[in-house]
């Protein structure tokens, strides 16, 4: 314990602004107290803690002390995790269908990861969010730079918080941070064996419809397309054959499959990537926004003003949600209950396009081939409507790890339904538990709230999905 405290000592001594943290107990938006514990905060990270990293921390209902950590991610690289606090695995939920024009309405959401597990959700990259950086220099990163930077966080987050130092400890994330998060188990599985102080309580980490190898991902978006006969199977047998099996890397001069994949692309232009079922929205809007509040957000966000150029839009839009998200996070009261710093963030975006970000790891399969050595487990899972990350791609990333199959392909249930599709490998004390979710998008806990709780609630209890 004497090192600890030194540590901490240390930390404050001579980190400046390296960190701050508030506990917040009411949120605009959200009638009465919140029932639920939430801290947020920064924590100053980089050689001279110029990247300012914030964070939310929502403690487990359940037993925070006893309960798991887990740190979360989010995609892009560039989008910030309080769509995951608001949409997808937190305890809070903001909906465009309740929405009047004023302030968006937030609501407690009962299929919250919350019910037993301590979260810390992190703006990672620096410039994501509402992380900044006090240098220029401090905002150009790429991706072993900003896992390193998380693993460092990590650390000083815990050494800030050592009443969770013992807690079971897992690292998830989605989308892109598919690249990133196996990098920082290993970082940190590594660390612990090399300077174990504070040593990180790893036991393992999840994923969903993960980004993780650039050609893989992509060239299994046509047979994936394929299998949903949104191709025919003339022009999908012809495409492979004249382009050899390789849809992302295309020879120009053959002249076949430069006519295939342009006739493929035709199709499915108008197919909403994310989720092949529902509508595709580029052009579209909601309804019952105000026009003043439209303004406010989408002139400091114009590359989604093409969102609002229709006034009556045919279908509901699952972006119409994102665009109450920025009205509710650019809104003065909420940033001074999040304890935001004045003057670091300007307009807050979803996703930030305009990041200095360099993607150096085209592939994280080599780092999930490293880690199946160790002791650590696996939770894998993609929305099977997801087109933008293919389960097929997925999948094959996992074979390619040459596992031992140790259950073979079943249904898992929710409510005595079918949920999705799972199976489990293993290669000595590793294990990879992959999972489908049946009628998800990208990404799955947002389109099925309750079976992904689910999911997750047995995986963590190591009870079969």
């Amino acid at each position: 314990m004497w090192l600890l405290q030194a540590l901490l000592l240390l930390l404050f001594l001579f980190s400046g602004k390296a960190a701050s943290q508030t506990a917040v107990t009411k949120l605009p938006g959200f009638d009465g107290d919140l029932p639920f514990s939430l801290e947020t905060g920064y924590v100053g990270v980089g050689e001279s803690n110029e990247s300012q990293l914030f964070y939310y921390f929502v403690e487990s209902q359940r037993n925070p002390s006893q309960d798991p950590l887990m740190l979360w991610l989010t995609g892009g690289p560039g989008c910030s995790v309080l769509s995951a606090f608001l949409f997808e695995s937190g305890p809070l939920a903001i909906t465009y269908v309740d929405y009047n024009g004023s302030l968006p309405s937030l609501h407690y959401n009962p299929y919250t990861w919350t019910l037993g597990l301590n979260i810390l959700y992190v703006d990672a990259p620096v410039g994501t969010g509402f992380s900044y950086s006090t240098t220029q220099e401090g905002y150009y990163m790429d991706d072993l730079e900003s896992a390193s930077q998380i693993y460092q966080f990590l650390k000083k987050w815990l050494i800030q918080h050592p009443q969770y130092l013992e807690n079971i400890l897992y690292i998830g994330g989605d989308s892109y941070s598919g690249i990133p998060i196996p990098i920082i188990a290993q970082e940190i599985f590594n660390g612990n064996l090399d300077a174990p102080e504070p040593y990180l309580n790893l036991k393992g980490y999840v994923l969903g419809n993960p980004k993780t190898d650039s050609f893989i991902d992509e060239n299994s978006r046509i047979p994936f397309a394929h299998r949903l006969t949104l191709i025919s199977d003339e022009l999908y047998e012809s495409a492979k054959e004249s382009c050899n099996g390789n849809f992302v890397n295309v020879d120009e001069s053959n002249v076949q499959c430069v006519s295939d994949i342009q006739a493929i692309d035709e199709l499915l232009l108008q197919i909403n990537l994310k989720q092949v079922l529902e509508p595709s929205c580029q052009n579209e809007s909601p309804r019952s926004i105000k026009e003043h509040l439209k303004r406010r957000y989408l002139e400091e966000n114009s590359e989604e003003s093409d969102l609002l150029s229709q006034t009556n839009p045919a279908h509901w839009c699952r972006v119409y949600d994102y665009v109450l998200l920025g009205i509710w996070a650019n809104d003065k009261s909420v940033r001074e209950a999040l304890n935001v710093r004045n003057g670091t963030t300007g307009v807050w975006k979803w996703c930030n396009r305009t990041l200095a970000y360099t993607k150096t790891v085209p592939s994280s399969v080599e780092y999930h081939r490293n880690l199946s050595d160790t002791n650590l487990r696996a939770l894998v899972y993609s929305g099977d409507h997801d087109m933008s990350i293919p389960h097929i791609g997925t999948q094959n990333w996992i074979r390619f790890l040459n596992l031992t199959i140790s259950d073979v392909w079943r249904a898992w249930y929710v409510d005595g339904q079918v949920a999705g599709y799972t199976e489990k490998f293993s290669n000595g004390d590793y294990t990879l538990i992959y999972a489908t979710v049946k009628g998800a998008g990208h990404v799955a806990p947002e389109y099925k709230a309750k079976e992904c709780s689910a999911m997750l609630d047995r995986w963590l209890a190591y009870y079969p999905l």
